[in-house]
C-alpha cells in the first residue's frame, strides 16, 4: 500500500493539498521554478540563507536511490527542480500509518491518540477522594508532516527527498523510496517559526531520535550552490530555537538561517 493510501486509511481528517504544496505551513516565496510540464502542481523548496535564486535540485537529474540533493540555480526548464507534495497530514496520521516511531509521535504528534485539531487533547478526569479533578486540556502539538516526491516533468518517480539511514549529524540528503519509512518524512517545526513571521521553518526528519536538538534539513555552513563539487544538503542538529515556551518570547530567534526553509509553488518566467 502506498504512503498516500496508508495515511488516508489511518486518518479521515487528512488534508489533501493541491498545487501549493504545503502553503500556509511553509511560507511562500515571491517566485517559482520547475518545468511547465510540472506546472502549478509542483513545489520548490529554498533556503532562507540563500533566497529563492537557488532551489532544491537532484544532482545531474539522476533518478535513482541515493542520488544527492543539492541547491541549484532557479529555472523553469530544469526537471531536477520538479517536486510534488500531493498530500500532507499530521505526525499522528503518519504514526497511525506506521511511518514514524512511537517516540517521534510522542514528541511531535501526541503518540497517535486523542488528537482533535492541531494539538493533543487530554480528557477531563473527575475528582476522587484523594485527587482533585483535572479539566480537559491540550498538551503537546500535533505537527504537520509530509513527503516531497521527485517529479521530473511532472511525472512522479516514486523517489522522495530523505536520508538513507536513521538521521545522524551531517548525513547527506538523497533520493529514497517514498512511503517506506520515516526517513522520507519531514515534520514542519512550527514551534520554531520566528513567532509566525515568514522567515522559514525548520524541517525535522521523521527518523530523528534526538528530541532536544532534532536533526533538521540544513544547507552546509560556508558552502554555496555554485561551488564544485556541488555541496550536498544534509541533516544536522537544530542549532537553537525561534520561539521558546512561555513566558519567554524573544523578538529575534536563534535558529541558523541555513536551517530555515520556504517553498515556491508552480512555474514562473525567468
Amino acid at each position: 500500500m502506498s504512503i498516500k493510501s496508508k495515511v488516508l486509511a489511518a486518518a479521515a481528517t487528512l488534508t489533501l493539498v493541491s498545487g501549493v504544496g504545503a502553503a500556509g505551513v511553509l511560507a511562500a516565496g515571491p517566485a517559482a521554478a520547475g518545468t511547465p510540464s510540472c506546472g502549478p502542481g509542483c513545489v520548490n523548496i529554498f533556503n532562507q540563507d540563500l533566497g529563492n535564486a537557488f532551489v532544491v535540485d537532484v544532482l545531474r537529474q539522476g533518478e535513482k536511490v541515493g542520488q544527492p540533493i543539492i541547491l541549484f540555480k532557479t529555472t523553469n526548464f530544469d526537471p531536477a527542480e520538479d517536486w510534488s507534495v500531493s498530500f500532507q497530514g499530521t505526525v499522528a496520521d503518519f504514526f497511525l500509518a506506521g511511518l514514524v516511531s512511537a517516540t517521534t509521535a510522542l514528541h511531535y504528534g501526541c503518540d497517535g491518540a486523542n488528537f482533535p485539531g492541531d494539538s493533543c487533547f487530554v480528557p477531563a478526569v473527575p475528582a476522587t477522594k484523594h485527587t482533585p479533578a483535572v479539566p480537559a486540556h491540550g498538551t503537546f502539538p500535533n505537527l504537520n508532516a509530509f513527503e516531497i516526491e521527485y517529479a521530473p516533468f511532472g511525472v512522479d518517480s516514486g523517489l522522495c527527498m530523505g536520508v538513507a539511514a536513521t538521521a545522524f549529524q551531517d548525513e547527506g540528503v538523497t533520493l529514497q523510496p517514498c512511503g517506506v519509512s520515516a526517513k522520507t518524512v519531514w515534520i514542519i517545526d512550527s514551534f520554531d517559526n520566528s513567532l509566525g513571521q515568514t522567515s522559514g521553518l525548520p524541517l525535522i526528519n521523521g527518523s530523528n531520535t534526538n528530541f532536544s536538538h532534532p536533526f533538521v534539513l540544513t544547507y552546509p555552513n560556508n558552502a554555496y550552490p555554485t561551488d564544485k563539487p556541488r555541496p550536498q544538503i544534509v541533516v544536522e542538529n537544530l542549532t537553537g530555537f525561534e520561539q521558546p515556551a512561555p513566558p519567554f518570547f524573544p523578538i529575534l530567534g536563534t535558529v541558523n538561517s541555513n536551517q530555515l526553509w520556504l517553498e515556491i509553488p508552480g512555474v514562473s518566467n525567468f
